[in-house]
């Protein structure tokens, strides 16, 4: 066995290893740990065909590898405690770099290299790392469980994530910032929405992350990091129950119990490729939940199947209303498909194509209550009331607490502190005429529409680009939640195999009937041709 600068190599078979091959991938570490982002793409293949995997998921092109290097602000420092290259053809060598991490634990980096004109460059690798006790950006804490199942039921084996800004006896609500975790009391009873889950079987994994105060649907947070996206790697996860949906997507919980406002189930439902929904304002009892907006909040669950969807909902809601006699019409209202993000529509629409297909009755409509100008006031005056509601909620904490917020938080907060009684009642007023009007245009016909403006934004996209995606997106979200309807997200939808959620909007009272007959949508919705 040689030595490269003190780090033991071994090379299959016993012969020299090929030149300069050991010198790059040493190079490459140095790099690695000086944060050297110009020198870190340069050792990588150019074009996009490399890829890089971890246990997060596949990066592919030295672009997205690149970006991904960007935003995450370096890796953990690490020395190198070994290397070992098995020679696989001319210019071509297979290299495992055993590394000791200085948090403790060991590593493995596994690296495909191909020698051409500029030396050795790495075409793809896998990371290995220690696995972490506890995924922080996920979970706030884990138990096994953490609270056991309270009764037997159609849930009876399944595992559920709560968002935290629900009650969970024993802990406090943290609502996504240290500063209030600090000071929140022990709760000495679970929210009744955690309890209705309990009852049917189900046990409590954890309490997992949220957006600050629940008032986003990005999922991004300073202070815990963003749950990762395991449908599309280096793109942000949805908020705000965004901790819910990655611990779901990963597999580590069946079900996510979140909230709904503006889209916190339906955004990271979409861009995750979940089943989401939000349930019939007030449908649900609220009870121990921490408010954000509550003339809208609702409670709603994420998961991976209908049938889970369909188990926790019955568990959760009211006997269900008389379903829809027949087969009720999905209608499409063309305004409210402004604004999408590239490629959408036009997945969209093949999605309502395959529909059409399978023997629904999918038409546009074309009604005043839905046209741009309603929907532009619509959302205005739904905006308006909402963050009257959250600064009476929470301003008087963050007034006491500067700084404690991301600036994007602190920016919609600082806006609704300058919400007056009387714009706040006008903007009431002007959502009990929408929520009349637009009941009287859908009669019983469903609405269907994308459950997000776009599939999920990269990690590193300007903010000014989120922000943009966020308005679109709340422009569509807002209708449900204007009109205390149920919406439900479909997944089945990929753009550029991205997960892109269809939305169905039903009617009050109606969340069973619209989870029950989703089962052939979805059928449709994921043909693939």
């Amino acid at each position: 066995m040689a030595e490269s600068g003190g780090v033991p190599v071994h090379v299959a078979g016993g012969g020299p290893a090929p030149e300069g091959l050991v010198e790059a991938a040493l190079g490459y570490e140095a790099a690695l740990m000086a944060d050297d982002l110009d020198a870190l793409r340069d050792w990588f293949e150019p074009g996009d065909e490399t890829v890089r995997a971890d246990a997060s998921g596949l990066l592919v092109g030295r672009d997205a590898i690149t970006r991904f290097r960007g935003r995450r602000g370096g890796a953990a420092s690490r020395r190198v405690s070994g290397l070992r290259v098995l020679p696989v053809a001319e210019g071509v060598a297979h290299v495992v770099v055993e590394n000791a991490p200085a948090a403790g634990g060991r590593g493995v980096v596994s690296q495909l290299w191909r020698r051409a004109e500029g030396g050795w460059r790495i075409a793809a690798a896998h990371v290995t790392a220690p696995a972490p006790a506890l995924d922080r950006r996920t979970w706030r804490v884990v138990g096994d469980p953490l609270l056991p199942a309270g009764g037997s039921g159609a849930l009876d084996g399944r595992t559920v994530a709560v968002k935290d800004v629900f009650a969970v006896a024993g802990h406090p609500i943290g609502a996504g910032i240290p500063g209030y975790l600090a000071e929140a009391p022990v709760e000495a009873r679970s929210a009744a929405a955690v309890e209705a889950l309990r009852a049917a079987g189900a046990s409590i994994r954890g309490i997992a992350r949220t957006d600050q105060f629940a008032y986003s649907i990005a999922g991004r947070n300073p202070a815990y990091g963003t749950p990762p996206n395991p449908a599309v790697p280096g793109a942000i996860s949805g908020g705000s129950t965004s901790g819910p949906a990655a611990a779901v997507a990963l597999g580590q919980a069946d079900l996510g119990l979140g909230t709904d406002t503006a889209g916190s189930i339906r955004v990271p439902a979409s861009y995750q490729g979940l089943w989401g929904i939000r349930t019939t304002h007030g449908a649900v009892d609220r009870e121990g939940v921490l408010p954000l907006a509550p003339r809208f909040d609702t409670v709603g669950w994420l998961t991976r199947d209908r049938e889970t969807l369909e188990a926790a909902a019955r568990a959760s809601l009211p006997a269900a209303s008389a379903a829809a006699t027949g087969e009720p019409a999905l209608v499409i209202a063309p305004a409210l498909l402004h604004g999408l993000g590239p490629g959408v529509r036009e997945v969209f629409e093949h999605g309502a194509a395959a529909l059409r297909a399978a023997g629904a009755d999918v038409r546009e409509l074309d009604a005043p209550a839905l046209a741009s100008d309603a929907l532009d006031e619509l959302f205005a005056a739904f905006r308006t009331a909402q963050a009257a509601e959250a600064w009476r909620a929470h301003g008087e904490w963050i007034t006491a607490h500067p700084g404690e917020l991301a600036d994007d938080v602190a920016a919609r907060f600082a806006w609704a502190s300058e919400v007056t009684p009387e714009r706040e009642a006008a903007a009431i007023v002007a959502l009990a005429a929408a929520r009349t009007a637009i009941d009287a245009a859908l009669g019983e016909a469903l609405l269907l529409l994308p459950s997000a403006a776009s599939v999920a934004p990269a990690f590193d996209a300007e903010g000014a680009d989120i922000e943009a995606v966020r308005q679109a997106t709340l422009r569509m979200t807002a209708v449900a939640g204007a009109t205390g309807r149920p919406a439900l997200s479909i997944p089945g939808l990929e753009l550029d195999g991205a997960p892109l959620g269809t939305c169905v909007v039903g009617p009050r009272g109606g969340d069973l009937d619209l989870i029950a007959r989703a089962g052939g949508w979805h059928e449709a919705l994921a043909q693939r041709d």
